[in-house]
């Protein structure tokens, strides 16, 4: 069996993805470039849109994890924020705080994706 190429899972690491590039966005506004803002932008809606997309095809009882996995990714950026505003403390000298937000929300992303692949299968 073919695994579905949509899932809630994806889906939160979709939305996380917007969250990532939404952070990114101050950055790109404070240095004064444009022209990656645009293609940011774009990303964003590129996403949100396939997102939406992925939802609408989802079934009832997939939809019912997402606000569990959704708890889970606000979880994860909380503690990407801690992890690098520790390595940020110990190991560099202060950046500002465009840069950290968007260091933090990859890194939660980044501990989201990894902590779902690292979960175990259920069997139906």
């Amino acid at each position: 069996m073919q695994p579905m190429p949509f899932s809630a899972e994806r889906i939160s690491v979709a939305l996380g993805l917007c969250v990532v590039m939404l952070a990114s966005l101050p950055r790109f506004m404070a240095g004064g470039h444009s022209t990656r803002q645009t293609l940011i932008v774009m990303g964003i809606v590129l996403v949100a849109g396939a997102t939406v997309a992925q939802w609408r095809l989802l079934s009832r009882d997939a939809r019912k994890q997402l606000p569990r996995l959704c708890l889970r990714l606000v979880l994860m950026l909380l503690a990407g924020a801690l992890v690098m505003g520790a390595w940020h403390a110990l190991f560099t000298t202060w950046i500002s705080w465009e840069v950290f937000i968007s260091h933090a929300a990859t890194c939660g992303l980044l501990m989201h994706a990894v902590s779902l692949w690292w979960r175990p299968k259920r069997h139906k």
